[in-house]
């Protein structure tokens, strides 16, 4: 199990005139992840893309809680498309108006090969959140960091727990933590702990019925029921 410290860098501050010129000059595009069949193909050959990247996933997050996705690039129209990063405009009367890449995921890493265009794409949605009035930028890289010329700061830190499913399922008990893990798992044994899965309405109910008894137990509002059916 390895450990990787990931910060949330976030943008609020009004972008200076020097950041409006370079955002005026660089060749930076707009595109719909869920309609422009390009980002779909990246996402399936890019080796750092992830469920959270899928057209899928951001559908589900336009559907369910209506936010706009859009994907920034250095790529032009009717290019192939070589780089991205995915973002989700939330307009929200709780939070107020911000740009996540991307909400309700763990980590959502830029889709490039080049850290410079990681910059440009980023100082075109900073010139956004200033010309459209938006609260801030966040995004959530595991493996880039922005250069100081964006001016995003980081915010929260957490961690990102990575597991080798390769050894034996008796090496990988072994190497859990004796009093977190392996004390659970032979409790859950004991108790003859049952295991199901499927798509059944039936499984989904009974799922959703658990998800809210531990969000009320930790005061937190549950997750629409459509999030899980989408």
């Amino acid at each position: 199990m390895s450990e990787v410290v990931t910060p949330v860098a976030t943008a609020t501050a009004a972008v200076p005139i020097s950041l409006k010129r370079l955002c005026a000059t660089a060749g930076v595009y707009e595109i719909d992840p869920i309609r422009d069949p390009r980002w779909a193909a990246l996402v399936d050959s890019h080796p750092r893309s992830s469920v959270f990247h899928t057209p899928n996933w951001v559908r589900a997050l336009h559907d369910v809680y209506g936010y706009e996705p859009v994907v920034v690039t250095t790529c032009p129209s009717g290019a192939r498309l070589t780089n991205g990063l995915v973002f989700c405009r939330i307009n929200s009367w709780l939070t107020g108006r911000r740009l996540v890449s991307l909400p309700f995921s763990d980590h959502c890493e830029p889709l490039i090969d080049r850290s410079d265009k990681f910059d440009e794409m980023l100082l075109h949605m900073r010139c956004r959140v200033d010309e459209e009035k938006w609260k801030y930028i966040e995004i959530r890289p595991i493996s880039y960091r922005p250069n100081g010329l964006t001016e995003l700061r980081r915010g929260v830190i957490y961690l990102v727990h990575r597991l080798d499913l390769r050894p034996s399922a008796q090496e990988l008990f072994r190497n859990f933590h004796k009093d977190c893990v392996q004390r659970n798992i032979r409790r859950a044994e004991r108790e003859k702990l049952q295991y199901e899965e499927g798509t059944s309405e039936d499984l989904l109910q009974q799922f959703y019925r658990l998800l809210v008894m531990t969000r009320r137990r930790q005061y937190l509002p549950p997750q629409p029921l459509n999030w899980f059916r989408v």
